[in-house]
């Protein structure tokens, strides 16, 4: 089992960056695909980003893609999400989120493991 508690998160202005981090607990991180999510209200829970367990693969949501980066921190048990040039419907809940699959895959029912979530805001 892997514990995931999500930081970072807050209020921004268009344009800015934020960075959150999830750091994990359990002995099974290391060998865990890592995905973010985020939930906008009114919305349904929606894939952003994820990364292999050795961190040489990533995937992104399409608008994201030249934005976000994904990355992770085997020997910290963390994995981050850089988020840069924040734009309003960004603003959402974002979940951390850990598989135990080798390919970072964009399916929410892949991860078994979830975090509280982080809040990010980000007004025009």
């Amino acid at each position: 089992q892997v514990q995931l508690v999500e930081s970072g998160g807050g209020l921004v202005q268009a344009g800015g960056s934020l960075r959150l981090s999830c750091a994990a607990s359990g002995r099974t991180f290391s060998s865990s695909t890592m995905g973010w999510f985020r939930q906008a209200p009114g919305k349904e829970r929606s894939f952003v980003a994820a990364i292999s367990w050795s961190g040489g693969w990533t995937s992104y949501v399409d608008s994201v893609k030249g934005r976000f980066t994904i990355s992770r921190d085997n020997a910290k048990n963390t994995v981050y999400l850089q988020m840069n040039s924040l734009k309003p419907e960004d603003t959402a809940v974002y979940y951390c989120a850990a598989a135990k699959v080798v390919d970072p895959v964009q399916v929410a029912s892949y991860y078994t493991n979830w975090g509280q979530g982080t809040q990010v805001t980000v007004s025009s």
